[in-house]
């Protein structure tokens, strides 16, 4: 089974962090929150203060294959501040390797060109930092191996489509069952 890491900076966005890790877990995919702050306690754009699995320092990117990135201010500005997350994301894609990201963190891989003449979505305003990318204005968007999705709103639609994508459309539909969104 495929592994996810997803990343946590000071003020990122709750309900697209913990939702996203919830939905992956429900599916059995192995996901790890990983702090970019130095510590393990990391605060989210509401005041709710998380405790991640591991730091990004102690993160060995060889055995992950999905990178998740959630949104949220000031927490996308902090990911993107992050030169070995921005290392991590390019190899990821260089390699082929599954990238998400949700409401204003599309803008870390914009600024990358990784979304260079691909579709995909953001939070809306932040189109402009998409650099290269067609904007869909959909919820959630596949464009090969990147995975974006508009918002908070959408935190289910942008999590059951990873677990699609990651384990397939029976895990995905058994997972929204479950979650009473069939």
């Amino acid at each position: 089974m495929k592994k996810a890491v997803l990343f946590l900076a000071t003020g990122f966005e709750e309900t697209e962090a913990l939702g996203t890790l919830d939905i992956l877990r429900r599916a059995g995919i192995p996901t790890e929150t990983v702090s970019v702050t130095g510590k393990k306690e990391v605060a989210g754009a509401h005041n709710i203060t998380v405790l991640s699995d591991k730091l990004f320092e102690d993160v060995d990117f060889s055995e992950i294959d999905v990178l998740v990135l959630p949104g949220g201010m000031p927490g996308t500005k902090n990911l993107n501040a992050h030169e070995g997350l921005k290392n991590q994301l390019k190899a990821f894609a260089q390699k082929g390797k599954q990238v998400a990201a949700i409401c204003a963190a599309p803008i870390v891989l914009g600024g990358l060109q990784l979304l260079k003449n691909k579709k995909a979505t953001t939070y809306p305003g932040c189109e402009p930092e998409l650099i290269g990318a067609k904007i869909t204005g959909e919820s959630v968007v596949v464009d090969g191996n990147i995975i974006t999705g508009k918002g908070p709103g959408v935190v289910f639609d942008f999590a059951l489509q990873l677990v699609e994508e990651i384990a397939g459309k029976h895990t995905r539909d058994k997972v929204a069952k479950d979650l009473l969104l069939s």
